[in-house]
């Protein structure tokens, strides 16, 4: 049984999407607001964090920000449906994925499931051979990244999108596959996660993210690693 953090300050959201959840088979632990949040992620072992962006104490990327200093556990980020900046500016403070507000349960249930099972299947999964490119070393066996030596903090989800561009390495992915392959699900996200994550990577790979070498623009199609 998977077990999840919600930080929501709003009584009737929690509440519904609580109850769904636990209908859903998972184990709930509920916060009014950032520092509550950070305080029981602290206290319990979470497999997931859902997390509003407006809260009434701290921001909500400033609590994403603290999780993800610490921890690289899967974050779904709860935002405004018109409010692209802020869906845009969670997942680059760390988050994996988004959903809008209202929120269907069922729609967030799918989305939970697919993260999770990413998660489960990264760590059920070994491989005896590491793979370079250039100055980046990927170590499969360990579940490590090497840059010039130094291992790299990357999420799951960074660590499974570059997994994905290593196995295509020199072929153009688009968005769509990596959203099918990476996230685990075809029409729920959209490409601005995958942009998103591209973009968070290539700060942590590149020694130039403004002008990448590794991971490459393929204009109106997607991205290619580079050999």
């Amino acid at each position: 049984m998977n077990t999840l953090l919600f930080i929501e300050d709003d009584d009737g959201i929690r509440l519904a999407l609580r109850l769904a959840l636990e209908d859903e088979g998972y184990t709930v632990h509920e916060a009014v607001d950032g520092t509550a949040g950070l305080a029981a992620f602290g206290e319990h072992d979470v497999d997931l964090v859902l997390l509003d962006l407006r809260l009434p104490d701290m921001s909500g990327f400033d609590v994403c920000r603290s999780i993800r200093a610490t921890s690289i556990v899967p974050i779904i980020i709860i935002t405004a449906q018109t409010d692209t900046h802020d869906m845009v500016a969670g997942l680059e403070a760390g988050a994996d994925d988004y959903v809008t507000k209202p929120v269907v349960p069922k729609e967030l249930a799918a989305r939970i499931r697919a993260l999770l099972r990413r998660v489960h299947l990264h760590e059920a999964t070994t491989a005896s051979s590491s793979s370079r490119f250039g100055d980046l070393e990927l170590r499969r066996e360990q579940g490590i990244v090497l840059k010039g030596g130094d291992e790299l903090s990357l999420t799951k989800t960074e660590y499974r999108l570059l997994c994905e561009f290593a196995d295509h390495a020199g072929a153009v992915l688009s968005r769509d596959q990596l959203l099918e392959r990476v996230w685990g699900y075809e029409y729920l996200g959209d490409s601005r996660l995958v942009d998103a994550h591209v973009r968070r990577l290539r700060l942590k790979i590149e020694d130039h993210p403004d002008d990448p070498k590794l991971i490459v623009t393929a204009r109106g199609i997607g991205y290619r690693l580079m050999t």
